[in-house]
């Protein structure tokens, strides 16, 4: 294993992880750490083994610690850190296939961990693994370009870290293609893997000049493609700056003069010196970055509305007017209200509620203590609260959010600001719930009803939800998430959200003039797009672990730059709080649909997107809910792409074992039960009985 990556493995097991982001809130670069991932186990002997385990030690101590966790808590929530710490540990002691064993049992429960993968990449390169090795790399690379750092890798040092993990999986693919051609002989499949071999390479050292080890392989591969002058420049510097390979670099040196110079009274030194100055010319009109092509902007105005495109297309427009969409935020009106403002309409302190096997549990205190009443006054719904000065305060409802599952209700406060009562209602259950108790970690502050009278950010509606449930979302100084300062252009989710800003078509539908366009160009043409962009456009409201960064013009859910819709990096997985998942890895909240969907082979061999299977226009959300093309006939729910039958239908809590890959491509598709959870079922290979925490 590569010395520096050995380093690494030392840096990130001597800083245990801190981080634990909420659920369905908005992460930012600032303030990402609410709790501690260990404050959430709460066995003392495991939250102490599991401290344990990134104590700085010798490998063997390492890997002792972490096969006594894996040992004592089998059924823990953190196998996937033990696992690599194991790993880990094994790399160092030069245990090759044991570390390999234990990273892809880690990487089973959390496939995206770009460092780890960084590091099994390199050892499977090593160990001539070729295509796995390739795969893993590409893995590595993708995530490193979506994620943030983790909070094991302080900010300022991870611009460098990232720079030389890439530099290093650029170097693993480059490895593994050169052994490949080494394998084959003469010929085109040959020469295609030393060119593909040398573009990852030189990827490799322009991330990293300094890795002579990039360096000596680049030269191979020039050397092995007939490029002897730019293998000797490669070499040159390996030679020069000296190490455990100079020694072979010079060999090659002087194989490649006497190659090129066999009659030649030019010195071998200088040849080296000139082979050294084309290698530092080289390197100096190279670009670490590819150039960015130009990009198209769009002004507010370009926004002309949802009623732009009733008159066209009525239809369309009818049905969206009657979606859960354009539901997600609505101005109060009595009709739209579908709590019980009755009969059931007591809430009362330190009650227990939690999601279990899918159903909602609630455990009543042996010693209630009432908070909020909902009631109905005058023909208008208010929340009656009783807050720390004993006294009873009425707010009205003057919003409602949700239309479906479960509704929430905000007001608005003569300041402008609009914030969310911490009581919501479960239209499955029938239910008053503290719905933020059931997803939060410990210390969570809006968890505590009683944080209400606060009226601060932990209750804001524009600080927190409006992101998602809104459209066009802006800042009007040109700052993050202030509550004083934001406004949209619509309630709810508008048909420019999905399909970008449409005065440019609405301008040419009106002068009946029609210019082709690419199918990404608003408004977008959903049909012709690939999968990929059409999740991403999905992502922007339905991407947990999302990281919002405003826009120049304070733009904060759209983007007035390049695509319109946002595709920024995301809080890395780890940090955020466990009740967030199920002990396997799968994701266990809604708000990580997008996540679990780009986690399926589904996606990712089937080109599925969320339209697959969903109806974003759909009007009858009261018998279909979920918005599914297919309810009726669901042979059918992947229009022909291909799912695995055995895994499609799996509740998160039922233990089953998967096809390997090539079944599960082969199988025909059938969804049968579990349609609100088939994103969720097929993203890991491991499975548990059990989905809450110790």
């Amino acid at each position: 294993m590569r010395k520096w990556l050995r380093l690494l493995g030392v840096l990130l097991c001597s800083l245990t992880p801190l981080a634990a982001q909420d659920i369905d809130s908005s992460p930012s670069l600032k303030g990402r750490s609410v709790s501690t991932i260990a404050h959430q186990i709460s066995d003392a002997s495991e939250r102490a083994a599991f401290l344990d385990l990134f104590r700085q030690a010798p490998p063997a101590d390492m890997l002792g610690r972490a096969k006594g966790f894996l040992i004592r808590f089998p059924q823990s929530a953190f196998l996937a850190q033990a696992y690599e710490v194991a790993a880990r540990a094994n790399f160092d002691l030069e245990k090759y296939e044991s570390g390999l064993d234990d990273a892809r049992k880690s990487l089973a429960l959390l496939p995206e961990n770009p460092l780890l993968l960084v590091a099994v990449a390199d050892v499977e390169a090593r160990e001539g693994l070729n295509q796995t090795a390739v795969e893993h790399a590409e893995e590595a690379l993708d995530d490193l370009d979506r994620f943030a750092a983790p909070s094991s890798v302080k900010e300022d040092d991870w611009p460098d870290v990232k720079r030389r993990l890439k530099a290093s999986a650029h170097f693993s693919k480059g490895r593994a293609w050169l052994q490949q051609a080494l394998g084959l002989s003469a010929g085109e499949k040959r020469d295609q893997l030393l060119k593909t071999s040398e573009a990852s390479l030189d990827r490799a050292q322009q991330l990293n000049s300094a890795d002579s080890e990039t360096s000596y392989l680049l030269g191979l591969a020039r050397l092995m493609s007939g490029e002897p002058s730019r293998a000797a420049s490669d070499f040159a510097m390996v030679y020069r700056r000296g190490g455990e390979i100079a020694p072979k670099a010079r060999e090659s040196l002087r194989a490649i003069y006497k190659l090129l110079y066999p009659r030649s009274d030019l010195p071998f030194e200088t040849f080296v010196q000139q082979a050294q100055a084309r290698w530092t010319s080289r390197a100096q009109t190279s670009s670490g970055d590819p150039a960015q092509p130009s990009r198209t902007t769009y002004k507010q105005s370009a926004y002309f509305g949802s009623a732009s495109c009733r008159a066209c297309h009525a239809d369309i427009y009818k049905q969206w007017s009657q979606s859960g969409m354009s539901k997600m935020f609505r101005p109060y009106a009595p009709e739209n209200v579908l709590g019980d403002f009755k009969n059931n309409n007591d809430f009362y302190l330190a009650d227990e509620v939690e999601y279990r096997s899918d159903k909602l549990t609630i455990t009543r205190s042996p010693q209630p203590a009432l908070f909020a009443r909902m009631v109905i006054r005058s023909d208008h719904h208010y929340f009656d609260i009783l807050q720390s000065d004993h006294q009873w305060h009425t707010y009205p409802v003057d919003y409602t959010i949700g239309s479906k599952f479960q509704q929430a209700y905000a007001t608005k406060l003569p300041n402008g600001e609009i914030h969310v009562f911490p009581i919501q209602y479960n239209l499955l259950e029938k239910q008053w719930v503290n719905f933020w108790k059931t997803i939060d970690g410990p210390g969570s502050e809006r968890a505590d009803p009683r944080s209400w009278e606060k009226l601060d950010s932990s209750t804001s509606y524009q600080a927190l939800c409006a992101v998602c449930h809104t459209s066009q979302l802006r800042n009007v100084k040109g700052a993050g998430f202030d509550a004083k300062n934001l406004e949209f252009n619509e309630p709810g989710i508008d048909c420019e959200m999905c399909h970008g800003p449409s005065a440019d078509h609405v301008l040419e539908a009106t002068a009946n003039e029609y210019h082709p366009k690419p199918p990404l160009t608003p408004p977008v043409n959903f049909h012709a797009i690939d999968h990929r962009k059409f999740v991403a456009i999905c992502a922007q409201c339905h991407m947990q672990s999302a990281i919002r960064k405003p826009g120049p013009a304070g733009e904060l859910n759209y983007s007035s730059a390049g695509d319109f819709f946002t595709t920024g990096i995301r809080e890395p997985f780890v940090e955020f709080s466990r009740k967030g998942f199920y002990k396997d890895g799968r994701f266990r909240q809604t708000t990580f649909i997008v996540e679990a969907l780009e986690r399926s082979q589904c996606f990712k061999k089937g080109a599925v997107s969320c339209g697959t299977c969903h109806n974003p226009h759909a009007h009858d959300s009261a018998s279909n809910p979920t918005s599914l093309k297919f309810r009726d006939n669901p042979t059918r729910c992947a229009r022909g792409v291909i799912l695995n039958s055995r895994i499609a239908p799996a509740l998160p809590s039922t233990p089953i074992t998967p096809l390997p890959l090539r079944e599960a491509v082969a199988s025909p598709v059938t969804c049968r039960a579990s349609w609100t959870l088939c994103c969720f079922a097929p993203v890991t290979t491991r499975w548990t009985t059990s989905p809450t925490l110790t």
